[in-house]
């Protein structure tokens, strides 16, 4: 089981309840963080939270997780999730395993949204089960060995 578990959202989810509510809904992120939080707690793990609109403030957070005792990652890459080869080489040389998470189905979206630099090099994809797409996910890292 994780005992410590890093969950990163990228660029634009502070914007989380506000922007296109009819596509990300109206959970904001300090609601999905502090209900992970909470889940996490209860199984007495812990989970730490980091969000960026900067990829490279991304990436720095990610190589910190190769020292900082981080058993488990779970992203939601947002944006870069279609253009990020920097983000997806720094998450490939932690060795360390994650779920990619999207509020939306990418796949039902625009074309360019339908490539993802880092599902394949993931342990699984969650994809348009808006913010319970994260809980799913933690619930998941909590089981994984």
């Amino acid at each position: 089981m994780a005992a410590n578990i890093l969950v990163i959202h990228g660029p634009n989810l502070n914007l989380l309840g506000r922007r296109e509510p009819t596509i990300y809904g109206r959970t904001t992120l300090e609601d999905i963080n502090r209900n992970l939080v909470a889940k996490a707690q209860a199984a007495s793990v812990v989970l730490n939270t980091f969000q960026s609109n900067a990829e490279h403030e991304l990436i720095a957070r990610v190589q910190e997780a190769m020292n900082d005792g981080t058993d488990f990652i779970l992203i939601n890459p947002a944006a870069l999730t279609h253009t990020s080869i920097a983000l997806r080489d720094a998450i490939a040389a932690t060795s360390l395993p994650f779920v990619e998470i999207h509020l939306s189905n990418i796949y039902t979206r625009e074309e360019f949204r339908r490539t993802s630099y880092f599902s394949d090099i993931a342990v699984g994809v969650i994809s348009g089960l808006g913010a319970a797409g994260y809980e799913l996910a933690l619930g998941f890292a909590l089981l994984h060995k």
